[in-house]
């Protein structure tokens, strides 16, 4: 496994790999030695598992953490917790608990340990006593703070790297009578989405599931939709009504943040609370401004200083659209604000 992951990393000129460890163990005494820039780690190890190992790393000697992991049930729990511990993203053994095919991820692996290598390790390390910080566009927040919403609301949240954890920390925050359904496009791919839900909702104290294909739609709760389809929210009568479906990837993504923002845009009767977080790419960019153009909606992004990942915030920002630039500690606060 090692030596198969070393040189599926050393086939890319800009990737250097310095050591590997036996187990979990000596993966912290090598990581002290060589003070690497990205650590992979799998799931499971002997002597110290991954979950243990990383707890250590990010309590003594913060890096970005890449884990390896089994498409099992254990191994997508054990991934999800990982993620809540401060792993930056994972890749998945092609063949379950056996590494051999792990060729098939090569791009995928590179693609990741160059991005994690970006990532600023102030981004990896909370900070209980940060203030919590609302960096506001001037013009067009001013006029749009100030516009009545309609009664009914829905919010509508897209990440993508590092979304894990920062949507622990935003719907741990939410309150149990939130006046509207919360509609999560995390990207991840199937078999994963729902160990998150599960373990999102026993965190929060709205009901976290993930999305049911033709489910109605019930306020205070959070549906999550599952990897490998697109989650479309529908207007049935007097209800809203969840659709799932495998149509074509949007941006190489299913699901797509951008995918689910459109469909909000044939929603009559609600205004729309969105929230891009972090996450490589330009996900939800389009939607957005769909959204813009069709219905009565505000915009939230991530700020620069806590999203793990800028590049989905930084887009949505580009598009002129996004009203409120919020730290992570402060989105569920704005959130519950347009929701009242």
């Amino acid at each position: 496994m090692r030596k198969i992951i070393t040189d599926l990393l050393q086939a890319d000129q800009r990737i250097q790999v310095i050591g590997t460890a036996r187990n979990g163990q000596d993966a912290l005494e090598k990581i002290q030695q060589l003070e690497p820039d990205v650590v992979t780690l799998d799931v499971e190890m002997p002597i110290m598992n991954g979950i243990e190992a990383l707890k250590e790393i990010m309590q003594h000697s913060p890096k970005p953490v890449i884990m390896v992991s089994s498409t099992t049930k254990e191994g997508a729990e054990n991934t999800v917790l990982a993620m809540s511990y401060g792993a930056v993203d994972f890749i998945t053994k092609p063949s379950g608990a056996i590494s051999l095919d792990l060729h098939k991820v090569q791009d995928e692996l590179i693609e990741k340990v160059l991005l994690a290598a970006s990532i600023k390790l102030t981004k990896l390390v909370p900070h209980n006593k940060r203030e919590l910080e609302i960096v506001k566009k001037p013009r067009p927040l001013e006029i749009k703070a100030q516009k009545k919403l309609l009664y009914k609301k829905i919010v509508a949240i897209g990440t993508s790297t590092g979304g894990p954890k920062a949507l622990q920390q935003v719907l741990s925050k939410l309150p149990e009578d939130l006046n509207a359904p919360v509609f999560i496009v995390q990207h991840m791919p199937a078999g994963f989405t729902k160990s998150l839900a599960t373990r999102l909702n026993s965190l929060s104290k709205l009901t976290v599931k993930e999305a049911e294909d033709g489910e109605v739609v019930k306020r205070g709760v959070a549906y999550i939709a599952p990897g490998g389809y697109h989650l479309k929210i529908r207007n049935v009568g007097t209800s809203l009504v969840l659709q799932l479906d495998q149509s074509p990837p949007e941006n190489g993504h299913r699901p797509s943040v951008d995918t689910m923002l459109t469909s909000l845009a044939n929603i009559s009767n609600y205004s729309i609370v969105t929230v891009i977080m972090t996450g490589m790419g330009s996900d939800g960019s389009k939607g957005l401004l769909k959204l813009k153009d069709t219905t009565d909606v505000v915009a939230i992004a991530e700020a620069e200083e806590s999203a793990v990942v800028f590049g989905m915030p930084r887009s949505a920002i580009k598009t002129n659209t996004v009203d409120e630039v919020v730290h992570l500690d402060a989105i569920a606060a704005s959130i519950e604000k347009y929701c009242q």
